[in-house]
C-alpha cells in the first residue's frame, strides 16, 4: 500500500498544478494600462504611460496586509456593489502606494516606510479603459474614491517571487540605485504593482515597482 501511494498522489498533484497554471494564464490575459517602452536598462524599464482610472481605498495596516484588507471593498465594487448595480471587468495590476509622505534617506534607498511596514496605503484597482470618470458607476462604499492617474514617465523594475516586504525593499533599493546611476530623478512615491492572484506560484508571479521620474 505504501509503495502505491505516490502513484495515486502524482496524478492529483499534476492536475492541481495544471489547474493553478490555467487560472494564472487567465490573469495574464487581463488588460492593463497602455504604455510605450522608451528605454530598457538591465535594472529597469522606462515607460511612458497613458492616463488611466482607478478605484482607490485608503488602508491603515501592515505593508503585507493592506492589499488583503482592501480587496473586499474594491472587489465588491466591481462585482456590482455600486449605484448602477453594474459589474466591471477585472483588469491588472493591483496598485499599492504609501498614502503618507515617506521620510527621505540616502539616494540609494530614498523611501523609508515605517519600521514594521505599518502605515497608510492607497490600494487601487485599475478600471477598464472604456470608462470615464463620468461613466464609472458611483461606489456605495464611502471609502472608495474614483480618480484619474495622469499620463507620465515611469521607471519600472519587474521581479518575480513572494509578496514579502523584505523582497519589495530589496528591489526598491536596486531600482533607486540604478536610477541614481542613470541620472534619473524620482518625482513621486513608488507604487507596488501586482499582476497575479494570490494562489499563483511564487516563481510565476509578475511584481513591479513603479516610480515617476522627471523628463
Amino acid at each position: 500500500m505504501k509503495s502505491s501511494l505516490p502513484a495515486l498522489v502524482r496524478p492529483l498533484l499534476i492536475a492541481g498544478l495544471a489547474s493553478i497554471a490555467a487560472s494564472c494564464s487567465l490573469f495574464t490575459e487581463l488588460k492593463e494600462p497602455g504604455y510605450v517602452i522608451e528605454k530598457s536598462n538591465p535594472a529597469f524599464e522606462l515607460r511612458r504611460y497613458d492616463s488611466y482610472l482607478v478605484a482607490e481605498v485608503i488602508i491603515e495596516d501592515d505593508f503585507e496586509e493592506a492589499g488583503n484588507e482592501a480587496h473586499r471593498p474594491l472587489f465588491d465594487y466591481i462585482s456590482g456593489e455600486n449605484k448602477a448595480q453594474q459589474s466591471i471587468e477585472m483588469t491588472v495590476p493591483v496598485n499599492q502606494t504609501p498614502a503618507e509622505k515617506s521620510e527621505k534617506i540616502e539616494m540609494t534607498a530614498p523611501v523609508n516606510q515605517k519600521p514594521a511596514g505599518q502605515g497608510k496605503y492607497a490600494v487601487q484597482f485599475v478600471m477598464p479603459a472604456r470608462y470615464t470618470l463620468e461613466t464609472l458607476p458611483e461606489p456605495l462604499d464611502p471609502r472608495i474614491t474614483l480618480k484619474e492617474v495622469p499620463a507620465q514617465l515611469m521607471a519600472v523594475r519587474s521581479y518575480s517571487g513572494t509578496w514579502s516586504r523584505e523582497l519589495y525593499l530589496e528591489n526598491e533599493k536596486a531600482l533607486f540605485s540604478a536610477l541614481n546611476e542613470a541620472g534619473l530623478k524620482p518625482v513621486g512615491e513608488p507604487t507596488w504593482a501586482r499582476y497575479n492572484p494570490p494562489w499563483t506560484l511564487w516563481f510565476m508571479r509578475r511584481n513591479e515597482i513603479v516610480v515617476p521620474v522627471s523628463e
